[in-house]
């Protein structure tokens, strides 16, 4: 009979080395040894106690898989599963080829496991101070410092590459988590909230399909390219006040859309200035395609109202701010927007502060005056 274990797990130290290893059994009673990879004792108990529960949830296999991983082959991983459709948009993936490219020349040669805090701070800093390269006919020509925009977007890319690394148990937790970014951002990824008297202004100095767009948006909260300007009119039905949107950036997105009386009367006006064509707002340039892009007069309409740029894309914002700031519950507003995750509404909260903020400047201040005065007369 075999004698029971006294111990679920030990550290030991193998002569002539300073670094500590742990021994345990794993399910099948199989004894098992491995090098912790550090000389501190509290560390190595750690690791130990992570393998002890990797053991008893039945994902040790899948956790020694991720200290046997390449950063380099995650990244490459990740690509491919993680970042292209149906998982995310064409764009997006684009976009996060180049973040990945940078992350690969720094931590493509390291174990996806070893990827540390200090290690990531040490290369957002190092980012930070390199210059904007691009090629010429000449050479490799050198630019302005890089933007902190983005050094963060490499950071994000990264942070949802852990995250996911996490979620398949191949790490115990994201290192970013511990990271402070060493430069601070100054309105970064902050939406701009748009009040009816600033929408009024913009409206008033918008072409006509401009300002049926801004109306659309703030009423509906349609996505600006996605959804609204691809949209073909035999989406548009006014006699049930709604929209079909039949591809989104998302599958939530695709869904019937309620229209408001004011979003109604945008799209009645902007059927009648779409001519002939298939599309709600049909293209300048192709007669039989829509609207690629409103950035160019989008632009120029906030110079004439005398309004600071913000993003088009924040009147979809705007939209959802009006609703959760007129009590609508925060589960219906998600489903209004067509997201499927609510913690869309942590960047909301800030445009409801400035909301209050200037609910507050209308405070009559006088008011107890008046009535200290009122009461005196009585």
């Amino acid at each position: 009979m075999a004698r029971p274990s006294k111990h679920d797990g030990v550290l030991y130290r193998r002569s002539g080395s300073k670094f500590w290893w742990m021994r345990y059994r794993d399910r099948s009673g199989i004894r098992r040894q491995e090098p912790t990879g550090t000389a501190n004792w509290q560390e190595a108990q750690r690791k130990l106690r992570e393998r002890l529960q990797a053991r008893d949830e039945n994902i040790l296999d899948i956790v020694r898989r991720g200290e046997r991983l390449s950063f380099n082959e995650w990244a490459e991983f990740f690509l491919e599963n993680y970042s292209k459709p149906p998982m995310r948009m064409p764009k997006t993936h684009d976009a996060n080829l180049r973040p990945v490219k940078h992350l690969n020349a720094a931590f493509g040669s390291q174990m996806l496991a070893t990827v540390s805090a200090d290690g990531i701070e040490t290369y957002l800093r190092r980012r930070l101070q390199q210059r904007v390269e691009w090629k010429t006919v000449g050479g490799i020509v050198q630019g302005g410092r890089l933007k902190p925009a983005t050094v963060h977007q490499e950071f994000r890319v990264l942070r949802r590459m852990l995250n996911v690394g996490v979620r398949k148990k191949l790490l115990a937790f994201n290192p970013c988590a511990g990271v402070e970014f060493p430069m601070k951002l100054k309105g970064l990824f902050r939406p701009h909230y748009v009040p009816w008297s600033e929408q009024q202004r913009i409206e008033c100095h918008a072409p006509r399909h401009l300002r049926n767009a801004v109306r659309i948006i703030t009423e509906t909260g349609l996505r600006v390219y996605k959804e609204l300007t691809s949209m073909k009119k035999d989406q548009v039905d006014l006699e049930n006040a709604v929209v079909w949107i039949s591809d989104s950036k998302t599958p939530n997105g695709v869904a019937e859309v309620p229209l408001t009386e004011l979003a109604a009367a945008a799209l009645r006006d902007q059927l009648e200035i779409a001519e002939d064509g298939p599309y709600l707002f049909p293209s300048d340039a192709n007669p039989t395609g829509h609207q690629v892009t409103l950035k160019t007069v989008w632009a120029a309409t906030l110079r004439r109202a005398k309004i600071p740029y913000f993003r088009i894309y924040d009147l979809r914002s705007t939209y959802a701010t009006r609703l959760s700031a007129g009590g609508v519950a925060d589960e219906w507003v998600t489903q209004l927007l067509r997201q499927g995750d609510a913690k869309v509404f942590k960047k909301y909260s800030q445009m409801k502060l400035q909301m209050k903020r200037e609910a507050l400047q209308k405070l009559h201040r006088h008011a107890n005056e008046s009535a200290s005065v009122l009461g005196q007369a009585g």
